[in-house]
């Protein structure tokens, strides 16, 4: 079992690293871009690599179907699945701003099976299989050890439905801000996850997330040795939870308290 994990989670790195090519190929050059909504961007990057990433996974797994932002966005999480974000952080790809990613995971229902979070413009590949571990750039990485909330350094995002939410965004923010050492928003929720498993963030919340952003991330957590989870109400987090937060665990219930 492990072994077949182990040659799909290849595969699937390989087909998530070559469309990574075509984000490199079209960071800083003219952009086409449009508005889904009112701050939400698309460009013909992220459309292409989704194109590219269904032809490539769907011949690795054909009985396979797919839940992907810009294409397949209504499709029901049953059976086996790849969910796909092909630019996780479109705006600051549009803005030349290099925080950007491709987040790919394989689901059987709720269950991960194989996630990658590939920065392409960072040179960093977070991969991660069920029973597995998970690793950056083929290194095994692991949640930090960090075990007060004033230690921590901690993510999080401001969603597109960000007037909806405003008030509590904010609440929560005055209340991180003062409890923690520091709070980053770098603007992809992949790779805010993906920097939680390597250790380098000590947890990350947000709110109004969709199960693309998260795939592959929450894998890589718990594959890592963190903690992810629901809050307000706290309990465990399922894809298309309207909050999440993930930890390095040991700060789990202090951090819940303070989004309580």
């Amino acid at each position: 079992m492990a072994q077949a994990t182990q040659e799909l989670l290849d595969r699937t790195r390989a087909a998530v690293e070559l469309a990574g090519e075509r984000i490199r190929a079209d960071f800083g050059s003219p952009r086409e871009v449009r508005h889904k909504g009112r701050i939400d961007l698309v460009t013909a990057t992220d459309l292409a690599v989704e194109d590219l990433l269904k032809e490539s996974l769907g011949r690795i797994l054909p009985e396979a179907a797919f839940l992907a932002e810009e294409t397949a966005a209504k499709t029901v999480l049953s059976g086996l699945t790849w969910i796909i974000d092909p630019l996780d952080g479109t705006t600051n790809f549009a803005h030349g701003f290099p925080f950007v990613c491709t987040s790919v995971a394989l689901y059987d229902g709720q269950t991960p099976l194989v996630g990658c979070v590939n920065a392409p413009m960072l040179g960093q590949c977070f991969t991660a299989g069920q029973g597995l571990g998970a690793f950056l750039n083929d290194v095994p990485i692991h949640v930090s050890n960090t075990d007060s909330p004033e230690a921590a350094l901690v993510a999080t995002g401001f969603p597109y439905a960000i007037v909806e939410n405003l008030d509590e965004i904010m609440a929560d923010v005055r209340v991180m801000l003062a409890a923690t050492q520091g709070i980053r928003r770098p603007g992809s929720a992949a790779l805010d996850l993906a920097y939680v498993a390597a250790g380098r963030f000590d947890a990350f919340y947000e709110l109004a997330l969709n199960p693309w952003d998260v795939a592959a991330g929450v894998l890589l957590v718990a594959e890592a040795g963190g903690r992810v989870g629901s809050y307000r109400p706290a309990g465990p987090y399922a894809l298309g939870d309207f909050r999440i937060l993930a930890s390095n665990g040991v700060l789990h219930e202090a951090l819940l308290a303070l989004l309580d």
